[in-house]
């Protein structure tokens, strides 16, 4: 399987007055949205799933992949790292699955993953983090494949 995490491109800033899931993409979290899914494109297998929080920012840089997508209640704010890793079917789940999300959730994740536990790990606005889960020796392992920001595409 492979799991790919991609948290939303940069956001307005809260200003209390507009609900936290409302915010949008300011111009530059759009050309990072746009960054990114250019690399994505020349990398995601044809077999892939893309799941989205259903906050607007994650929408946003969903649309930029243009590819279809499933909007999964889940993933939305406030998600914990083993709500994402049950949606994904990490690790039975065949071919690839893209996660949409937040932050501090998809850091989270990334330190499950390589750490064993949970820990407050920084992904950047924008930023992919590809992990792969194989069999060697009849042991599974998980490895991480790719670390992607928009500032060094």
């Amino acid at each position: 399987m492979e799991l790919i995490l991609w948290r939303h491109a940069e956001a307005e800033e809260s200003d209390g007055a507009m609900p936290d899931k409302k915010r949008r993409l300011t111009a530059r979290g759009e050309r990072q949205a746009k960054q990114i899914a250019r690399w994505l494109h020349q990398h995601l297998p044809h077999k892939r799933k893309v799941m989205v929080s259903p906050a607007e920012r994650t929408q946003q840089t969903a649309h930029a992949l243009d590819l279809p997508y499933e909007i999964e209640a889940g993933l939305g704010l406030g998600a914990s790292a083993n709500d994402v890793l049950k949606i994904a079917g990490w690790p039975d789940q065949a071919g690839a699955v893209l996660i949409i999300g937040h932050q501090p959730t998809l850091g989270r994740v990334a330190s499950l993953l390589l750490g064993g536990e949970e820990a407050d790990w920084t992904i950047k606005k924008g930023g992919v983090w590809w992990f792969s889960n194989r069999l060697r020796n009849g042991e599974a392992a998980t490895v991480l494949r790719a670390v992607v920001n928009p500032d060094f595409l």
